[in-house]
């Protein structure tokens, strides 16, 4: 036990030894985002290890103690012994969470037999072509264009703007609007600050540090959406948040666009927005399919079969 792992919480200036390993892994997978392990490293303890030139991440989340697969450039039977190490020494077996179908048929090859393999549909990212949504061709996306238009007509002089230090402040303010309205309807505390705005709003005061960009639209003087994200991998994006209020139509299909449009024009070489999983949420599973995604990333949960 003298090799033990040290977890510890993600720091801003691990990313510089982070991203390299999350850069050689190249997954399109939203968990493989340093600012995806920083922001909700505060709402389910995410702990990152170094074990070689693996990147190690703990978790203790739904399914208790758990981790993702090594991430990084190292050989990955040493990783993953090492997790299960560290599992054990919390009278654990070892669970990975979030694998991917590539990840999957890595640990197959490098751990033969080691795991058992469960799909979990919670879990799948949701990729679109960028070009898709940027331009919402089609009859499929009729709708969202009609959505739009009724935006426009709303507020025919809205604009678009960069998010920076300037008006963060404002698409904070949003932020806890929308959450005490979301609260309120689920009969919450409306005062009480829920783990994810407290991610929203470090991710708006750290977007350098994290490698985040955003964009927000300002109709009447006010924000009425805003989104926020970073690159996964130079061909995947990932859109972190998206926020805006239901109440106001198209305004939720015009931010999706414009954030598409933004990363488009900034990163030609991106194919796809990566808008993450649904978390089995009825509703978002809705919104997220009505955008007909190009591809449904698998993950899989994947535990230690007893010897």
């Amino acid at each position: 036990m003298d090799n033990m792992l040290t977890f510890e919480s993600p720091q801003f200036e691990d990313r510089q030894w982070a991203q390299p390993l999350l850069d050689a892994q190249a997954s399109p997978a939203c968990e493989y985002s340093f600012a995806s392990i920083y922001l909700w490293s505060r709402a389910w303890p995410q702990k990152i290890a170094r074990c070689g030139g693996s990147l190690l991440v703990q978790i203790q989340g739904k399914l208790g103690l758990s981790y993702l697969c090594p991430a990084g450039s190292g050989p990955l039977a040493p990783a993953v012994d090492a997790l299960a190490e560290d599992a054990a020494a919390h009278g654990l077996p070892l669970t990975l969470v979030c694998v991917t179908e590539e990840q999957r048929a890595a640990l197959e090859e490098a751990c033969p037999g080691r795991f058992a393999f469960e799909e979990d549909r919670d879990g799948f990212d949701y990729l679109y072509d960028i070009n898709r949504l940027a331009d919402l061709p089609g009859k499929k996306l009729h709708a969202k264009r009609n959505h739009i238009r009724r935006f426009d007509d709303q507020f025919p002089d809205w604009l678009l703007e960069d998010i920076t230090p300037a008006n963060v402040p404002e698409c904070v303010e949003l932020e806890r609007q929308w959450a005490a309205i979301r609260q309120e309807e689920a009969g919450e505390d409306v005062n009480a600050v829920s783990e994810e705005t407290v991610a929203v709003i470090e991710a708006l005061y750290h977007m350098d540090k994290l490698g985040l960009e955003g964009a927000l639209i300002r109709a009447d003087g006010s924000p009425v959406a805003f989104s926020l994200g970073g690159l996964i991998t130079p061909e995947v994006f990932g859109v972190n948040f998206e926020k805006s209020f239901g109440d106001i139509q198209g305004a939720y299909p015009a931010i999706n666009r414009e954030m598409a449009r933004l990363v488009r024009a900034r990163h030609p070489q991106v194919k796809w927005l990566n808008r993450e999983d649904d978390l089995g949420l009825e509703g978002l599973r809705r919104a997220k399919l009505s955008y007909y995604p190009d591809l449904l990333l698998k993950k899989y949960t994947a535990r230690t079969v007893s010897s």
